[in-house]
């Protein structure tokens, strides 16, 4: 029988190999029961808990490699696949993040009774974000990276399904993750009428306790930066990191000078 190629994330360019399969690790891998979904998620490493939130639609757990890698040396990590994503299940329609902040609370509560930091970007960030409005005595920091304020008619998402499945590789991976593959462009159609509608604005951060570090590309056109700031400006404890000449995925493009940024803010 031939080996599996390694795990690889959307549209990864050639060269880069993730040595630990994150997303698909039997040794790490668990599962935790959210209401209408079971959620998959690994643990790594010792210490005080961090948990990881990758981004939306392409994303997946090994998206995050860098920030799995880097704080498993210090940290327990508890990386998760959020609900339609990987081996975690899609549950029912409609996708809202008052779930997704639900599920994520029920890992937490299935892994440790310590208050946790979390990471999250895109998706996962406004994920983070409406966790700590919602279960503030679970949250101690968070980082949020690439995701601001966002109301409906702010901008139009229409995925094209054909580009998000032209990386062939991925999806052959992906397809033999998931729990009900022959779900996934229901679940992508349920998402885009999410996203057009979805808001993230004054009420939501206004609500968030925590120390915030509110993280983004500079050229990134998810979040436009006036997006960005605009989030930052109405979270009553927050920082804020722009990083040069970078776009959504900033810490794919210099993962250095992001790493440089909330190292720092974790301590």
């Amino acid at each position: 029988m031939s080996a599996q190629p390694p795990l690889r994330r959307a549209f990864q360019p050639e060269g880069v190999v993730n040595k630990i399969p994150y997303g698909n690790n039997p040794s790490a891998g668990k599962y935790a029961q959210a209401g209408d979904a079971n959620i998959y998620y690994e643990v790594y490493g010792k210490g005080s808990p961090i948990v990881i939130l990758h981004g939306g639609i392409l994303g997946s757990t090994i998206e995050m490699a860098p920030f799995i890698d880097s704080l498993r040396k210090d940290h327990q990590v508890i990386a998760i696949s959020t609900r339609g994503h990987g081996k975690s299940e899609m549950g029912q329609f409609p996708i809202t993040y008052d779930k997704k902040a639900d599920d994520i609370a029920a890992v937490i509560n299935a892994v440790t009774s310590q208050k946790v930091m979390v990471l999250g970007f895109s998706d996962g960030a406004y994920s983070a974000y409406k966790l700590a409005a919602k279960y503030p005595e679970k949250i101690s920091k968070m980082i949020a990276i690439g995701a601001g304020e966002q109301i409906p008619g702010l901008r139009s998402i229409n995925f094209d399904h054909q580009m998000l499945l032209s990386d062939k590789a991925y999806w052959k991976q992906q397809n033999e993750l998931m729990p009900e593959p022959e779900r996934l462009e229901d679940f992508w159609n349920a998402m885009q009428e999410f996203y057009n509608g979805m808001t993230a604005s004054k009420e939501l951060f206004n609500a968030i306790q925590c120390p915030v570090l509110v993280l983004s590309g500079e050229l990134d056109r998810n979040a436009p930066l006036m997006t960005v700031i605009s989030a930052y400006q109405m979270i009553p404890n927050a920082q804020l990191s722009i990083i040069p000449n970078t776009g959504h995925v900033c810490f794919h493009e210099n993962f250095e000078a992001v790493w440089a940024v909330v190292k720092p803010f974790i301590r």
